[in-house]
């Protein structure tokens, strides 16, 4: 009995979000289309596109909230809506994606009563399975219908959202063509990075460090001592080089990566970021094979530019790294306990860090409101 309870509860509060869902359709969503359509020639050119997306959401509230039921996510597939009012309008008609929402939100209108009815029978399974149950000692009746309409509407919904392979596929392609475009865009910061540190840094010096030794060589017979002089400057000055040289090496992609592996460089990288870091590691990354060297590096430049943040901005202290082998990929996940506020769009740590994971087929998070904590979660895919 308590189980079937349990499970009914559950059933109940999914039905009664499917019917505020279904009456909300009925009524928001219906006025706007019709009101669309019905003035496409004046305001409806705007609102169609506004309406559609909104649908989209809508329709995106309904996939998570079924997937919640039936633990099986629903994919979903989209045209983007962007550029110039033309061409979002051909593609909020066009889109496959579109006939699917519309397709949904027709079949909810004829099953929606489907949501309703079952509601009452909540309050009459307490009361007939509980006498049922206590008197009779047989197994609930009542409260497993309610299970079972959700799991029928479920099985529904699924079905009606459900995109076409046909959609996955061109979304698929809509998807890689963005994240080689952002691969490609990371490239040449990242080339532009490498020359700006050259010329600046160790390419400067170089010169002069040839300047030096050639007054050194001239003033060699006349005055000794000042050619020394001049020898010592320009060996203070190619040692100085070597080190930005060895900076910008270790920018394109670190020799400690090599040498001691993904979890030994990322420890390496909290005993020096001047926070108290903890580094925990899952799943035996430490012990089986390395992940493709382009992982291990997408994956150790995540958890520095993470640190950075923490120790520069975040006014914390304290800092946890965690690195998981999956079945699938890598998982690393870097929590501070700072103020929190890190923003994507202040400047181009984060946003190179996410380019830079998607060129891998990888996903990034970042969840860091005001007051803290910053927490970045980053999965790679590769095969072990």
């Amino acid at each position: 009995m308590g189980k079937a309870l349990r499970q009914a509860g559950r059933a109940t509060v999914h039905l009664a979000l499917a019917a505020v869902m279904a009456f909300g359709l009925y009524l928001f969503i219906t006025v706007l289309l019709i009101t669309a359509v019905g003035t496409i020639a004046v305001i409806g050119a705007w609102m169609l596109p506004e309406t559609v997306l909104l649908i989209r959401r809508i329709a995106g509230a309904k996939r998570r909230m079924t997937a919640a039921w039936t633990g099986r996510e629903i994919p979903e597939a989209y045209q983007s809506l962007t550029g110039p009012l033309r061409v979002r309008l051909r593609t909020a008609v066009r889109d496959s994606g579109t006939l699917i929402d519309l397709r949904w939100m027709t079949a909810s209108y004829v099953y929606g009563a489907l949501v309703f009815l079952p509601l009452p029978l909540g309050p009459l399974g307490l009361v007939v399975d509980g006498v049922w149950c206590a008197l009779l000692r047989r197994a609930p009746v009542v409260l497993p219908l309610i299970t079972r309409i959700a799991d029928l509407e479920a099985r529904w919904s699924t079905a009606l959202l459900r995109p076409s392979p046909k959609a996955l596929l061109a979304a698929r392609v809509e998807q890689l063509a963005a994240t080689r475009a952002d691969a490609i865009a990371a490239h040449e910061a990242e080339l532009r990075r490498i020359e700006r540190d050259l010329h600046d840094g160790a390419q400067a010096r170089l010169v002069a460090l040839s300047m030096r030794i050639g007054l050194a060589q001239r003033a060699y017979d006349r005055d000794p001592e000042t050619a020394r002089r001049l020898l010592a400057e320009a060996q203070d000055q190619a040692e100085e080089a070597l080190t930005e040289l060895r900076q910008v090496v270790r920018g394109i992609h670190p020799p400690i990566l090599t040498d001691r592996g993904l979890v030994g460089a990322v420890r390496a990288l909290g005993a020096s970021s001047g926070l108290a870091v903890t580094v925990e590691v899952e799943g035996g990354l430490d012990e089986g094979p390395r992940p493709p060297a382009a992982v291990e590096a997408a994956a150790y430049f995540a958890v520095a530019e993470a640190l950075t943040n923490a120790a520069r901005h975040s006014s914390g202290g304290r800092a946890a790294v965690r690195l998981e082998r999956l079945r699938t990929g890598l998982r690393a996940v870097v929590r501070d306990d700072g103020t929190g506020g890190a923003d994507e769009n202040g400047g181009t740590g984060l946003l190179g860090i996410r380019r830079r994971v998607a060129a891998l087929d990888g996903s990034m998070q970042v969840s860091s409101p005001a007051g803290g904590p910053t927490v970045m979660e980053v999965r790679l895919p590769c095969v072990w």
